[in-house]
């Protein structure tokens, strides 16, 4: 038997809540993951689980072993991690968790290129705005906006990106420019609700180095992006679009910016930040990963033009 492989299968049954989610974190059938905790159970001695068609949960010498060994794991990843660098070959699964938005527009894009540079992994792309736990569904990696950030990840911001209000020219020509946000109150508002709390994300400016929020009066709501996007571009009123989902219908003229006048006011910007479980967690496929990903982002928005956005 593999110790350490058992012990990292063992890890994963805890974290993952079953024998199902652990198999699927690592790549495996359920029946590998059961057959090497009995073998692991048989070589200590004792047993580690108590297992039931529907549930699961540590013995007492379970819950002994999973807080020694899981340190371990952690160490030895972090140890090899730390001597191997780039002359490692990586391979394995790579799990990242994004929300929706940034998934689908700008990581989907950019993972071609890293997994031509890395053929030895398998690249999971998880798109969702509601919670995020790294543990349970074994993502190594989570990419956040600030209202996703929790207390105990470790998160670092990656880069700001630019909001944009627009409207349809059609939208535009009927209920006229609103000259600032201040404006906004007076117009049909497409407005984002948060799945992860069911509020309203507000629409940020700062004015004089003072940060507030316009006041809106919502027309119509969705916890799609894309579909705010559309009923924007058939002229339902004026929404805040990320520039990397605004920008193919700005550029068609399907879609105009508003407040494009530096001296009315700034748009808040959108921080998108990198979060691991725990520091061990930054393992050298992720740390691979957020090489590239910094890279190609400073590529399209450099610090300069997303820092005039703040």
């Amino acid at each position: 038997m593999n110790l350490l492989a058992a012990i990292a299968s063992f890890i994963k049954v805890v974290e993952s809540g079953s024998i199902v989610g652990a198999a699927k974190s690592l790549g495996v059938s359920a029946a590998a993951v059961s057959q090497t905790l009995n073998r692991l159970e048989a070589h200590l001695g004792v047993r580690l689980l108590q297992r039931t068609t529907r549930s699961m949960a540590l013995t007492e010498n379970g819950a002994v072993y999973y807080e020694k060994v899981r340190q371990i794991a952690a160490d030895l990843e972090s140890a090899q991690s730390s001597i191997c660098g780039d002359q490692e070959e990586l391979k394995g699964r790579l799990v990242i968790a994004s929300t929706a938005a940034f998934g689908r527009h700008v990581l989907a894009g950019l993972i071609a290129g890293f997994a031509a540079q890395h053929p030895g992994l398998l690249i999971e792309l998880s798109t969702t705005d509601g919670k995020i736990n790294h543990i349970q569904s074994g993502i190594d990696l989570s990419l956040r906006i600030r209202p996703q950030l929790e207390d105990g990840i470790v998160a670092r911001k990656l880069v700001s990106l630019p909001f944009i209000f627009c409207a349809a020219p059609a939208y535009l020509e009927r209920a006229g420019w609103p000259q600032s946000p201040d404006d906004l109150q007076h117009h049909a508002c497409l407005a984002f609700r948060y799945p992860l709390d069911g509020r309203f994300l507000r629409w940020g400016f700062v004015r004089d180095g003072q940060r507030y929020d316009a006041p809106i009066q919502a027309s119509a709501i969705s916890d799609d992006i894309d579909a705010l996007t559309q009923m924007a571009v058939h002229g339902a009123g004026i929404t805040r679009l990320a520039e990397f989902v605004a920008a193919p219908y700005l550029a068609s003229g399907q879609l105009l910016p508003l407040f494009d006048n530096p001296h009315s006011a700034v748009t808040e910007p959108m921080d998108i930040y990198a979060c691991v479980q725990e520091r061990a967690a930054m393992t050298s496929k992720v740390r691979a990963f957020l090489a590239y990903l910094t890279q190609q982002l400073a590529a399209r928005w450099p610090k300069d033009e997303s820092a005039a956005s703040n």
